[in-house]
């Protein structure tokens, strides 16, 4: 299946959610209001939430370790399943975090009123807005070298070696706010919302 029938999936639920709490609102809490709503909705936050950390972290020590072996076979087949993951597994959950997250912040309170909740939102678009500005960009420039790439030539280019230790670096600054994110969900601080700043 192509990627952009999973992705428009994912993106056609969210907003096919969010004009069901939006016109019919009633009927949306009456539904997170179930018993045993919160905890269905906990376990998909945390298995996405939880999917989407572990690929970006194993994705960074994969590609890692096939840089290192300086093999160009390795480096390609690597970055193509690292981006093959991203763009079939990660997207889709992101998604699917924001919205279990959107609809546990429903049931339990007001979002922008909890402390630790406000942050961790916060630093998880940051984490988003990161990977928008800078992962993206490096991975086209990587993409159109690749397309470019010489099949009889036994190594890489030194550009494209050098795009690809950046991506991995770009990589690793994108999921440091989403370590914060798993602190703040585990050990919900009692700290000031977010908003308390630009008062």
């Amino acid at each position: 299946m192509k990627t952009k029938y999973i992705l428009v999936f994912f993106l056609l639920l969210m907003a096919g959610l969010i004009l069901f709490a939006v016109f019919f609102r009633a009927e949306f809490i009456a539904l997170l209001n179930q018993p045993a709503m919160y905890s269905h909705v906990r376990f998909i936050h945390i298995i996405a939430v939880t999917l989407f950390f572990a690929n970006a972290v194993i994705g960074i020590i994969w590609e890692s370790r096939a840089l290192a072996s300086h093999r160009k076979e390795i480096i390609l087949h690597t970055y193509g399943t690292v981006s093959w993951l991203d763009a079939r597994l990660s997207s889709p959950l992101i998604i699917v975090s924001v919205i279990s997250g959107i609809m546990l912040s429903i049931i339990k309170g007001d979002m922008m009123k909890t402390g630790w909740l406000s942050w961790g939102f916060m630093l998880f678009l940051l984490s988003g807005l990161l990977w928008v500005i800078t992962d993206i960009p490096t991975q086209r420039k990587i993409n159109m070298l690749m397309e470019k790439l010489d099949p009889s030539e036994e190594s890489l280019t030194p550009e494209l070696y050098r795009l690809l230790r950046i991506r991995l670096w770009v990589s690793l600054g994108d999921i440091l706010p989403l370590v914060i994110v798993f602190i703040l969900m585990v050990y919900k601080p009692d700290i000031p919302v977010l908003g308390a700043l630009f008062k």
